[in-house]
């Protein structure tokens, strides 16, 4: 399974900006899909997820700010940030969970895409 993401960049606060990631490569079912992020220094936090029963979990840190959704037919996964603060600066991270058509398991991450806000 491979996961390719999209859509970070460079942005000023307040702004918004919308993450993609696409899996693909033999999949029976997904059971969660989330977005970390990586500040450097710190270490790998969950930004969001999103699990097959519809569940949402959001670090309190981007509550009301980021959404996140997915499209089930192309096996993506989508944030949505707004309100962008220079604290958001990080290296994004997609990962998902699930299992293959053969019937294993897999938890694949994917490249990162580096969302850099401007105070």
């Amino acid at each position: 399974v491979q996961l390719q993401a999209s859509g970070g960049g460079l942005v000023q606060a307040g702004g918004s900006l919308r993450l993609s990631c696409a899996a693909s490569g033999g999949i029976h079912s997904i059971n969660v899909m989330g977005w970390y992020r990586q500040a450097p220094g710190k270490q790998r936090e969950l930004v969001a997820e999103l699990t097959s029963g519809d569940t949402r979990n959001y670090a309190d840190s981007v509550k009301g700010r980021f959404t996140i959704s997915r499209d089930n037919a192309k096996n993506a996964v989508y944030l949505q940030m707004s309100s962008l603060k220079a604290e958001d600066s990080a290296v994004y991270y997609c990962n998902v969970v699930g299992y293959t058509a053969g019937m294993r398991a897999f938890n694949t991450w994917g490249q990162g895409t580096l969302v850099t806000v401007s105070s």
